[in-house]
């Protein structure tokens, strides 16, 4: 049954990827209709909100294993 499963959907997957048309790439139709920069911007946002959030985790971190060793 696993079998089944699996090559049902592996030819489904390959059944929509020749659905979809060859005349524009995704990126090109972006840039003509000006949404390449928020996308950017939204995956630029998303990393930097990340960086920041391990970065303060991380200044946390130090302050307890400061007063962990200096408790022990």
């Amino acid at each position: 049954m696993p079998r089944l499963t699996t090559a049902l959907l592996l030819t489904f997957c390959s059944l929509s990827a020749f659905a979809q048309s060859a005349a524009e790439p995704p990126a090109d139709f972006l840039r003509s209709i000006n949404k390449l920069y928020v996308v950017v911007a939204v995956i630029v946002v998303v990393f930097l909100g990340i960086v920041f959030y391990l970065w303060s985790l991380d200044r946390k971190l130090s302050v307890l294993e400061d007063q962990i060793n200096d408790h022990a």
